[in-house]
């Protein structure tokens, strides 16, 4: 009897060593009959991944998933969210689509119960991705709850492993959110001043490699906030007005708010010239500078307006808002009738934002309203509007948004009939086509034109 048990203990501990799984017993493949089996499969899903054979790499992956998770510390995984992404996106029941996608995020928490203390993709790395893939499968508001907090926690890691997609995906869910009523405005205004200062930490450690990608994101989440609707300065001043006598002397607190109100076009309301003169007192920068142009624009004292503009212009470095500025310059010599300077501001600001249309248009606008300045013939008068038109045509060839487009060619349309008759030119000894310099403020060079 004795004999009898001892064989058959014998028997049992030669079965467990004979085959174990790697999830059982903590080995890279298992042992025995099931490492075989996982290197089997090993290579027969590595072999449908090269051929960009999803669905035949599936079933393979999926035993090596369950039974190794050890077995390759990272194209396990990747591997993994590919093929199942792929089986998810070809499916068309519902229900297996609901499987696929909670198994993509399965492969991240394995992931990260198996791995997820490495330096280079670390928890938070995984937690963004995962949320980033999340949202690239389900559009739905419970997703994009739970997403938002996954990237919310990518975002808050270790700088050197944020994604600028992290950030972006980020803003455009909260968005969504926004819009669909499940978080406040002032919520929304949280997630943007995150997902900012977010951008301004990234671009400080930005390599060549991912410099573009950090200045897209810039530009997302400031055209995402813009959109959202959150932004209106009336909520801007009912939510952050009670705490400024509070934050008078806080300068990154005056600073953040200034820039967000710049940003949302609030800078005629009286809480920016507040907030700009507190910030002025501290240190000037860029954003109270222009706040205090506004208000003496406002008041009519252009010369202390120009001066706290090109102190904004001088003190500022992004580059959009410089142009914003000088832009800004612009139309106020222009409303003074000081036209030799509002050309040299908005050529500035066309200088500083390349493809931006506005400059242009308004220097048309300027070039026409002081054709009547230049020369002593009627013909001489005349030659300024070639020149304007000439920069309504530039700004349709910088910029090819639709507002640009459609103001650009009515203006053509309307200066166009105050060219010279084809009879007049042929007084003055010119002809169509040839070339023309126009004298005064403009002093440029143009192509001669007769009204058709």
């Amino acid at each position: 009897m004795k004999r009898i048990m001892f064989l058959a203990i014998g028997l049992f501990t030669a079965s467990i060593a004979f085959a174990q799984k790697g999830v059982d017993d903590g080995s890279k493949y298992g042992h025995g009959e099931d490492s075989v089996r996982c290197i089997q499969n090993l290579v027969m899903y590595g072999d449908a991944v090269k051929m960009k054979n999803y669905a035949e790499a599936y079933h393979p992956w999926l035993i090596v998933f369950n039974e190794a998770p050890l077995a390759k510390k990272t194209t396990l995984y990747t591997d993994g969210v590919k093929i199942v992404k792929n089986m998810f996106a070809n499916e068309k029941d519902e229900a297996k689509r609901e499987e696929f996608f909670k198994l993509m995020q399965k492969i991240y928490d394995q992931r990260i119960k198996y791995y997820g203390t490495q330096k280079n993709y670390p928890e938070s790395y995984l937690l963004g991705m995962k949320g980033v893939d999340m949202l690239s499968m389900r559009n739905d508001v419970a997703v994009k709850k739970q997403a938002v907090g996954f990237l919310e926690k990518a975002i808050n890691g270790d700088i050197a492993t944020v994604q600028a997609a992290f950030v972006g995906q980020y803003i455009l869910a909260k968005s969504d959110l926004f819009k669909a009523g499940e978080i406040t405005a002032e919520q929304m205004i949280d997630s943007y001043v995150f997902a900012s200062d977010a951008v301004n930490k990234l671009q400080e450690v930005a390599t060549d490699k991912n410099r573009q990608a950090i200045e897209d994101t810039k530009v997302q989440v400031e055209q995402v906030f813009g959109a959202s609707g959150a932004a209106d300065c009336e909520t801007l001043a009912k939510i952050f007005g009670p705490q400024l006598d509070e934050h008078k002397a806080d300068k990154a607190w005056l600073t953040r708010i200034n820039k967000l109100l710049s940003k949302s076009d609030c800078t005629e309301s009286e809480f920016f010239y507040s907030t700009s003169e507190c910030l002025y007192n501290i240190e000037p920068d860029a954003s109270s500078a222009r706040g205090l142009a506004k208000m003496y624009v406002k008041k009519g004292d252009a010369s202390q307006a120009l001066d706290f503009y090109n102190q904004a212009v001088n003190l500022e470095t992004d580059n959009d808002l410089k142009a914003k500025y000088c832009y800004e310059i612009g139309v106020l010599n222009f409303s003074n009738n000081s036209y030799s300077a509002a050309k040299a501001a908005l050529l500035q600001a066309a200088k500083y934002r390349e493809n931006w249309g506005d400059p242009y248009l308004l220097l048309g606008k300027v070039y026409a309203a002081g054709a009547s300045h230049i020369g002593e013939k009627p013909f001489e008068k005349q030659a300024g509007y070639w020149a304007a038109v000439d920069k309504f045509i530039k700004a349709k060839s910088v910029d090819s948004s639709e507002s640009v487009q459609s103001q650009a060619n009515e203006l053509i349309r309307q200066y166009s009939q105050y060219f010279p008759k084809k009879e007049d030119l042929f007084f003055e000894g010119i002809q169509d086509g040839s070339g023309y310099t126009v004298g005064g403020f403009i002093n440029e060079r143009t192509t001669v034109r007769s009204k058709k």
